[in-house]
């Protein structure tokens, strides 16, 4: 048997959801002084729920601490086709530690990919694929033989994963209508996501940062007294209350920022950028016509 525990971190609001390595080494000293030994540090880029893109600064400073404590960097980057700015581009983090000039020997790390996420999105096929490097050879044997225990993808998710890993290129014939899919789906996405941003950043007490990449917005809500109140009397976190009513009043799923982990005394919810185009107006409408009626029934 495993035994493991997490050890949480709060990405930086402020900053865009950028990931502080201040943070990190405050989390760090408290868990160790409670006597856990952290062995490995997750990071999600782009961010999930967060939809951040970390700039390739932040990525050094993250490589850089993870070479210095001695951790595993489990790299999870199954959106990095997914991103919307121009101002903002994915690195890998194995791209990132090599022109650190950081080899094998230097640092341990784990890169995930999926064909759930991407232009791809086959959620139901259940493919997905990780690399590792900076382990031994007996590390790496243990990790291959608790792989083969596991029970295996199916084969159609196992042909989609060799697809993805070698989409077409220059030259072959479907090459440009790959482009062409490819381009128009994540041009898709990227004004869903604009259109999300900019609505809910016209509620009151609601702020959320820009939509750079992932298939998600995370806004902040600031919650009148009163709806902490009822939220408190119906023995529920305030965002849960706030995304159960919503669901209820619009059939519109968000999920609350409380399952997720956020800064004490905040309240977020995670909202999805994958509904078709064509019905995102009609989605924006229906969350602005509630969040009015909820606030003015707890305002005070």
């Amino acid at each position: 048997m495993i035994l493991f525990l997490k050890v949480p971190y709060y990405l930086d609001e402020a900053t865009g959801w950028g990931l502080e390595i201040s943070e990190l080494k405050k989390q760090l000293e408290a868990a160790k002084k409670d006597g856990i030994s952290v062995r490995a540090l997750v990071v999600i880029n782009p961010g999930n729920p967060t939809g951040q893109v970390l700039s390739e600064e932040n990525q050094r400073d993250i490589v850089k601490f993870c070479k210095q404590e001695g951790l595993v960097l489990l790299a999870d980057e199954v959106y990095q086709e997914n991103v919307y700015v121009p101002e903002k581009k994915f690195h890998s983090f194995k791209k990132v530690a090599r022109s650190l000039g950081y080899g094998d020997n230097d640092i341990t790390l784990v890169s995930f990919q999926s064909v759930s996420k991407g232009y791809y999105g086959e959620c139901g096929k259940r493919g997905g694929y990780m690399e590792v490097t900076g382990f031994s050879a007996e590390v790496r044997e243990q990790i291959y033989k608790m792989a083969s225990v596991n029970l295996c993808s199916n084969i159609s998710g196992q042909i989609l994963a060799s697809l993805v890993m070698s989409p077409p290129k220059v030259g072959d014939e479907s090459y440009e209508l790959y482009c062409s899919e490819r381009d128009g789906i994540l041009s898709s996405l990227a004004r869903r996501a604009k259109t999300l941003e900019e609505a809910l950043n016209t509620l009151e007490g609601v702020t959320c940062n820009k939509a750079e990449g992932a298939m998600y917005l995370f806004p902040q809500i600031k919650l009148p007294q009163k709806a902490i109140e009822a939220a408190k009397a119906a023995k529920t976190a305030p965002d849960n209350f706030y995304c159960r009513n919503l669901l209820n009043a619009t059939g519109v799923v968000v999920v609350p920022g409380s399952g997720f982990g956020q800064v004490p005394g905040t309240w977020h919810f995670r909202c999805t950028i994958l509904p078709q185009e064509d019905k995102i107006p009609a989605i924006v409408t229906r969350i602005t016509e509630f969040h009015k009626k909820f606030m003015d029934k707890y305002r005070g």
